[in-house]
């Protein structure tokens, strides 16, 4: 019992977990999560930047591929009448990486839900929690005011009536203190009140930044659907308009995508630290955000029998206390009743307000018993750790399947381009070639040239 409940760390953890880390001056980094230490800072930040390292690689060789495309070609023989080899190979490529960049589409379409399920989870743990701790703030509150109004009003009557016997007096005076002293006792077991950070406060937060990540992500990859739907068509039509459209769109893309993949880089390696053994960093950051002893939060986080519970002196006092009520006023309703008919009114008061103290109480047990919290703690954990991590990755390969499809596609587009057939009837009519069409249409055999909107054969 002393992980939370359905919680492992998943082999992916242990796996993000023992890669090395450094800093900026590549010294060995712990892998202990201590997101507040400047080493540790500088660890995510470097494994983020090998992002940016492949998107300089990946920006140089597309520009060197470029400037020797456009730069280094063979001149063509005069007189030519062949089109330029290598158009099959330039369709295929492109379409190849496209097909890779619908497939890098639908990964990254699952793992923002799989991110978005984990965080959801989280979120609902946390809200089920503040639920929990709300609960008991009530119940003590509600139970503490019924007792005090029942010091105030029926326990002052008694004494009223019963002034006459000083026996009869002293067993209500009794009952008093005890009332007085369950009180105070309920008291402390609002351990949660005005602590100045809630569950709900972080579900909030949790929330906000899910919502604008998981629409950052849906732009993104709709964005990414569209480069890949309008550089299929520019190829289908051979509008070298659309080609150049869909090559700034390509190129932004990739930029992206290697900042995304830096970020869920970081990220991924960050939380699997965290969620190696992320008691030790729990427990330490909610002693300080709440200002609580560790006793209690080492309770409902460990949950486990070598930490007992803190509230279970209170718990014991208060049902001796109860207990001994319930006897002292079953005691003054066979004596006093019958000599005093006026103290029945107040006593089935009292008995009233002891039976709706001790239901109270059983809830209160029930509530503060670590079972609650701490499958929250677990759920919470399982969320963040499992789908959410697991999200992570699939973004990553979506990232990188990206990167891959739109550099491969960004070196494809200019030869495409140049097997694209003039869009100028009269250079058609001169008597120059026509180049070989990426995507040929069926040809008539007889015809020597091919048909074009405007085109008249010279007479000889």
């Amino acid at each position: 019992m002393g992980a939370p409940p359905g919680y492992r760390p998943s082999a992916w953890v242990h796996l993000l977990h023992q890669l090395p880390r450094a800093d900026f001056q590549l010294r060995p980094v712990p892998s202990d999560f201590a997101p507040r230490e400047q080493e540790y800072q500088q660890a995510l930040l470097l494994v983020a930047a090998l992002a940016g390292l492949g998107l300089g690689l990946s920006l140089i060789f597309i520009a060197v591929y470029l400037i020797r495309f456009c730069c280094c070609r063979p001149p063509e023989p005069p007189g030519a009448k062949s089109p330029p080899p290598g158009g099959g190979c330039v369709t295929w490529s492109c379409i190849a990486a496209l097909l890779v960049g619908c497939a890098g589409i639908g990964i990254g379409f699952y793992g923002n839900s799989e991110t978005s399920d984990g965080v959801s989870q989280l979120s609902s743990a946390l809200l089920h929690a503040n639920h929990t701790l709300s609960a008991i703030d009530h119940l003590v509150l509600e139970t503490v005011e019924t007792l005090g109004e029942a010091v105030r009003t029926e326990l002052t009557t008694l004494e009223e009536v019963l002034e006459q016997r000083t026996e009869l007096v002293a067993a209500a005076r009794a009952a008093r203190r005890q009332t007085e002293a369950v009180a105070q006792q309920l008291q402390g077991l609002a351990f949660w009140q005005g602590v100045p950070l809630s569950p709900l406060q972080v579900a909030e937060g949790v929330s906000f930044v899910e919502e604008y990540r998981w629409l950052a992500y849906v732009l993104l990859l709709l964005l990414e659907l569209l480069v890949c739907l309008f550089t299929l068509l520019g190829l289908a039509k051979q509008s070298k308009w659309l080609v150049i459209v869909m090559t700034v769109m390509s190129l932004l893309v990739l930029i992206l995508s290697w900042g995304s993949m830096g970020l869920e880089a970081a990220t991924a390696v960050g939380l699997s630290d965290f969620c190696s053994n992320p008691d030790t960093y729990v427990l330490n950051l909610t002693q300080e955000e709440t200002g609580l002893s560790s006793d209690i939060l080492s309770y409902y986080f460990l949950c486990n029998q070598a930490v007992s519970n803190p509230f279970q002196q209170r718990l014991t006092l208060s049902q001796r206390a109860l207990a001994n009520i319930h006897s002292q006023l079953q005691g003054l309703e066979r004596e006093a009743v019958p000599q005093f008919p006026a103290a029945q009114k107040p006593l089935l008061s009292l008995e009233e307000t002891l039976n709706v103290t001790e239901g109270n109480f059983h809830q209160l047990v029930a509530l503060l018993h670590c079972r609650g919290l701490h499958k929250d703690y677990g759920a919470a954990l399982r969320g963040l750790c499992e789908d959410a991590l697991e999200g992570l990755l699939f973004l990553l390969l979506f990232s990188l399947l990206s990167a891959g499809a739109l550099a491969t596609a960004l070196c494809s587009l200019p030869r495409a381009w140049a097997l694209f057939p003039p869009r100028n009837p009269s250079a058609s009519c001169s008597g120059s070639r026509l180049s070989e069409p990426l995507l040929p249409a069926r040809l008539e055999p007889a015809s020597p040239l091919r048909s074009f909107p405007g085109c008249r054969r010279r007479p000889h």
